[in-house]
C-alpha cells in the first residue's frame, strides 16, 4: 500500500507530464511551513530554467488541471512558484479505512526474510545503567521491532563490555576487602561456591572505588593489569569471580532494561569475541591485509573518493593486546558463523562514526564479510539537560538511568494526583505507563542525530507533543468509539434480522440492550439469544434479562467462551515453556 505522499506526487507526476514537464520535477515533501499547507511541491521552480518560464506560471499551470482533484481540500499556486497542498479529510478517511482492513496496516513484506543484527544497549558489565544508555536503548528497540514487523529475523545483542581491565580491578579490590575468600587460597583445590560473593551494590560500590585506587597506586594498578591477563588466560579463580561479576550484573541491568521495556534476543559480550582474535588477525597479516606500523598491527582503510584522510584501523597493539576495533571485528567473525546476517545494524554515540567506518571498512577488506554487505551505523546525539550541557544529577554527577525512569514517573504521578479522584495505588501503576511513555516519545520525538534537551516538566505533560497526550488521545478514541457501540443491539436493530435470527454476543456487554433483547424476545422479534457477556456482571437482581418469558430462548453462560480444551491447553503449555525458558536464563515472556 503507498503512502499518502507516494500517492499525492502521483497524482502531481501525471499533470506535470500532461503540462509537458519533466515529473522528476514533481517531488513532493511535508511541508516546512505546516501553518500555510500541509504538503508542497517546489518544482516548478527548478523546472523554470530548463523550461525557460517564469516558476509561478509552471505552478499555475499544473494547480489549474488539480483544482477539482478530490484528493485535495486546496490546492493553491504561490509565487514566486510554489505549491501548497492539503489533503481532503473523506479522502484521508478513505485511505485510513483501507489501511485498517490490511493485516499490516498497509505493510506488505518483502519477498525474501532477512536476518538482521541490531548491535545496541552498550552496558558495562558491574556497571549501573545511566542516562547515556538511554538512547542507545530505546532508538535500538525502535529499529529492532520496526525490523520485525518489516518481515525480517531480527536478533537483538546488547553486546556488552565484559573484558577488559576494569574485570581485574573489581578482582583485586575484592582480594583487598575479602582476602579469606577461597578464590585467593593457591592451595584451595575444590570447588569456587556457587553463590556470589558480593550484591550488586556492592559490586558497583567496588569499581569506582578500585579505578579510583588504580590512579594513586601504582602497584595495584600493575596488580589490576595482572588479574586482568590471568582472566583472559584462563586462570580459574579470576574465571569464577568473573561468572560471579557476569551473573549479578547481568540480572540488575535486565531488571532496568525490562522497566524500559527493552529486552535483547542475545546478551553477549566482549568475551565470545575472544577465542576468534588471534586466528583473525593472523590470517589478515597473512593475506597480506594488515601490517607492521609504529609497533602495532593495522589496516589501512583510505578509498578513492574519501574527501579527507581516515586513519588505519589498529587491531593489535605494539603490546600484544586487542583494542575494541578487534573486538567488534572478532564479533562480527561469530555472528557470520552463528548467524549469517544480511544485514548489521550499530547503535552507539555519533561520534563513534570514524570506530565504526574503520571496523566496517576492515571487516570488508579483510573477507569477513563480502564487499557489498549491507551494515549501517546509526549515529545518536546526546541528551541534555537545560543548560545544554549532558544531563546530570543536581549534585553534577551522572545520573542513573533507574533514578530518571523514578523521576518522570513521580512527576507523571503528580500530575496525576491533583485531580484527587484517583486511588493511590491505581495513581502509581497508571504513572508507570505514562512515565515510560513520557521518557521514550520525549527521545524517539527528537531527530536521533541531533543533542535534545531533557525537560522532565514538559515530557511529562498531558497537552502538546508528548506521550502522555499520546495516551489520553487513544484513551479518548477507544472511550468514543466504545461509546459509539453502547445498544448498538437495539430493539430496531433486532427488528431489522430474520425472526429464526439467534443473537450471539461473546464480546463486550453493553453492546446489547437488555431491556430491548428481552422485548424482542417476548415478542418473537428474533428466535433466540446466548450471551456470555452482558452489560454488568455478576448480573443484578433488576436486569431485564431475569423477567424474560420463555427462559428457553435465552442461555447465559459466566463469562467463559474462551475457555475451550484448546484454549486452556494452549494456556498452559504457554506458561510452561515461560517457566522452563526463565530457569534456562533465556528470554521469554509470551502472554497468552
Amino acid at each position: 500500500m503507498k503512502t499518502i505522499i507516494e500517492l499525492i506526487t502521483d497524482e502531481i507526476k501525471n499533470v506535470f507530464t500532461e503540462c509537458g514537464y519533466d515529473e522528476a520535477y514533481a517531488k513532493v515533501t511535508v511541508s516546512n511551513r505546516p501553518d500555510l499547507c500541509e504538503f508542497q511541491c517546489n518544482g516548478a521552480m527548478a523546472a523554470a530554467k530548463a523550461y525557460k518560464k517564469a516558476p509561478f506560471m509552471i505552478a499555475d499551470e499544473v494547480v489549474a488541471k488539480l483544482t477539482d482533484n478530490k484528493m485535495f481540500s486546496k490546492i493553491e499556486s504561490v509565487k514566486p512558484g510554489f505549491i501548497n497542498i492539503n489533503i481532503c479529510e473523506d479522502y484521508l478517511a478513505g485511505y485510513l479505512n483501507e489501511m485498517s482492513e490490511t493485516e499490516k496496516f498497509g505493510y506488505f513484506n518483502a519477498d525474501k526474510e532477512k536476518t538482521v543484527i541490531v548491535d545496541y544497549g552498550g552496558a558495562n558489565a558491574a556497571k549501573p545503567l545511566h542516562v547515556g544508555h538511554l538512547r542507545s536503548a530505546v532508538i535500538g528497540e525502535s529499529v529492532k521491532r520496526i525490523n520485525t514487523f518489516a518481515g525480517n529475523k531480527t536478533i537483538g545483542d546488547v553486546h556488552l563490555g565484559d573484558w577488559g581491565l576494569q574485570m581485574g580491578l573489581i578482582i583485586e579490590e575484592l582480594r583487598d576487602r575479602k582476602p579469606e575468600l577461597p578464590y585467593f587460597d593457591d592451595s584451595f583445590t575444590g570447588e569456587y561456591p556457587e553463590e556470589a560473593p558480593f550484591t550488586i551494590s556492592e559490586l558497583e560500590e567496588i569499581y569506582p572505588a578500585a579505578s579510583a585506587k588504580s590512579k594513586e597506586d601504582a602497584a595495584f594498578a600493575e596488580r589490576a593489569h595482572e588479574a586482568t591477563l590471568k582472566l583472559q588466560s584462563g586462570d580459574k579463580a579470576c574465571r569464577a569471580i568473573w561468572h560471579h561479576i557476569m551473573n549479578v550484573s547481568k540480572a540488575d541491568l535486565k531488571k532496568n532494561y525490562d522497566n524500559l521495556n527493552v529486552h535483547f534476543d542475545l546478551w553477549k559480550g566482549e568475551s565470545d569475541a575472544q577465542p576468534y582474535i588471534d586466528d583473525m588477525v593472523n590470517k589478515m597479516i597473512t593475506d597480506g591485509i594488515a601490517y607492521e606500523s609504529q609497533g602495532a598491527t593495522v589496516v589501512d582503510i583510505q578509498q578513492d573518493g574519501d574527501t579527507k584522510e581516515l586513519p588505519p584501523c589498529i587491531v593489535r597493539k605494539s603490546d600484544g593486546a586487542a583494542l575494541y576495533a578487534t573486538s567488534d571485528l572478532a564479533t562480527i567473525v561469530e555472528r557470520e558463523k552463528l548467524y549469517h546476517p544480511d544485514t548489521y545494524i550499530y547503535l552507539a554515540d555519533k561520534r563513534q562514526e570514524l570506530h565504526f567506518t574503520q571496523v566496517f571498512r576492515t571487516a570488508k577488506k579483510a573477507g569477513i564479510v563480502a564487499p557489498d554487505a549491507d551494515m549501517r551505523f546509526v549515529g545518536f546525539g546526546t541528551m541534555n539537560g537545560k543548560d545544554g550541557k549532558p544531563f546530570k544529577t543536581r549534585s553534577g554527577g551522572v545520573m542513573r538511568l533507574e533514578h530518571l525512569i523514578a523521576d518522570i514517573d513521580e512527576a507523571v504521578y503528580e500530575k496525576i494526583m491533583s485531580n484527587r479522584t484517583v486511588e493511590e495505588t491505581e495513581a502509581r501503576d497508571t504513572a508507570k505507563i505514562v512515565g515510560l511513555a513520557a521518557l521514550k516519545y520525549g527521545d524517539l520525538s527528537n531527530q536521533a542525530s541531533k543533542d535534545y534537551v531533557f525537560d522532565i516538566e514538559r515530557f511529562s505533560s498531558f497537552e502538546g507533543n508528548t506521550g502522555p497526550y499520546i495516551l489520553y488521545t487513544i484513551v479518548r478514541i477507544k472511550s468514543i468509539l466504545n461509546k459509539y457501540t453502547e445498544n448498538l443491539f437495539n430493539y430496531e436493530t433486532l427488528k431489522k434480522m430474520k425472526s429464526s435470527a439467534v443473537l450471539l454476543n461473546l464480546g463486550r456487554g453493553p453492546i446489547v440492550n437488555d431491556a430491548d433483547l428481552v422485548k424482542a424476545l417476548n415478542e418473537g422479534v428474533i428466535a433466540a439469544a446466548g450471551l456470555d457477556v452482558i452489560t454488568t456482571e455478576p448480573v443484578a437482581k433488576d436486569n431485564p434479562l431475569l423477567t424474560i418469558k420463555d427462559s428457553n430462548k435465552l442461555i447465559v453462560t459466566p463469562h467463559v467462551a474462551w475457555a475451550t480444551y484448546e484454549a486452556r491447553t494452549r494456556l498452559m503449555d504457554e506458561i510452561y515453556l515461560n517457566i522452563k525458558a526463565f530457569m534456562a536464563g533465556e528470554e521469554r515472556n509470551v502472554i497468552v
